[in-house]
């Protein structure tokens, strides 16, 4: 009987081992396996953000357990308000749905727009591929040659925008704030492309983009070619090497002695280029998850065949880890007060 004992409890034992391990090797399973991971872009098709949202999508699954597919929708609206507030109050916070919205999303919240119904500071941000300033250029018949034309013509001109976020209208209002000048904006465009459209058929004078999605597609390259715009003024702190003829915000602050209570509103708006073209993940999504994601996304962006994509596309790659770019939202969210009352009268339709 003892010999008998020595040699079913091992057995037992073992038995009792597998049984106790089943959950442990279900939790194992990865989360993401068999599954879709949907970017949400808060523009239309064709723009920069939906190209480089494409781009992550084509190659951020190999670097997560499981090897998700990944897919991506566009929900143009509001300059990408709509589709925040979607992946804010919609979509569940179970890492299967990401939000690629406008970079200058944020001021919808910073200026107190009602339609904003996000938080940015309780977002997860994933990380984000460049670093582009704003651009605000001109149809080059329009009778105006630089922005102290704008400023002295009698009839403000037309600048098509998607809305309160959208290059042009961000640009225009930094400029009316500190120097004076101003422009009547027509807003509701779905992107950038249609704003294309309409400055090609007359509608709109003027629009406003980053300088990667200018020097990245069509039409915009075959504007350069035939000299179709004119730049006026750029969002950097020094003049690109790409716009190297038009001012910085920055040097007509200089120009037109702003005082130094608007440069810091000027400064609180310019400061979505730090994080052009972001990933973000809905509120509560758990923080293992997140980390699947920030590391996944880091390794993409470092990835050869991404960076030769990125190359065909004119995008230059510039990544910012998730970690930092949570710190940078804490930090635009919480301005002092005389600049947020600013911002707010600044946007105000």
């Amino acid at each position: 009987m003892k010999t008998g004992y020595k040699t079913i409890w091992p057995a037992l034992a073992v038995m009792a081992a597998a049984i106790w391990s089943l959950p442990a090797l279900h939790a194992q399973e990865p989360h993401f396996k068999g599954k879709q991971i949907r970017i949400v872009v808060g523009l239309s098709t064709g723009g920069g953000y939906d190209r480089a949202a494409r781009l992550i999508s084509r190659h951020m699954g190999k670097y997560i357990p499981g090897n998700p597919d990944f897919a991506v929708q566009n929900m143009p609206g509001a300059g990408s308000v709509t589709a925040a507030n979607y992946v804010w109050g919609v979509a569940k916070p179970d890492g299967l749905t990401l939000l690629a919205p406008h970079n200058n999303f944020y001021l919808a919240q910073l200026s107190g727009q009602k339609e904003a119904k996000f938080d940015l500071t309780k977002f997860n941000w994933i990380g984000s591929l460049e670093n582009d300033d704003m651009l605000l250029f001109a149809r080059a018949d329009a009778p105006f040659k630089s922005i102290g034309d704008i400023i002295r013509a009698k009839e403000l001109p037309k600048c098509g925008s998607t809305g309160v976020g959208s290059s042009d209208y961000v640009m225009s209002k930094i400029l009316e704030e500190t120097i004076g000048m101003k422009v009547n904006h027509v807003t509701g465009y779905p992107g950038s492309s249609e704003i294309a459209l309409a400055m090609e058929r007359g509608e709109v004078a003027c629009m406003g983009l980053t300088i990667a999605t200018y020097h990245g597609r069509e039409p915009f390259l075959s504007w350069m070619k035939s000299k179709f715009v004119r730049f006026l003024a750029q969002s950097g702190r020094k003049r690109s090497s790409r716009i190297p003829d038009a001012p910085t915000v920055f040097e007509l602050m200089d120009e037109y002695k702003t005082p130094a209570t608007k440069r810091r509103v000027a400064e609180a708006m310019l400061q979505g280029g730090e994080w052009a073209r972001p990933l973000i993940a809905p509120p509560a999504t758990p923080a293992d998850l997140v980390k699947i994601l920030r590391d996944a996304y880091e390794k993409a962006s470092k990835d050869p065949d991404l960076l030769a994509e990125a190359k065909k596309l004119s995008i230059e790659i510039a990544p910012l880890r998730g970690e930092q770019l949570q710190k940078t939202a804490v930090e635009i969210i919480k301005q002092p007060a005389e600049v947020t009352e600013q911002i707010k009268k600044l946007f105000v339709q």
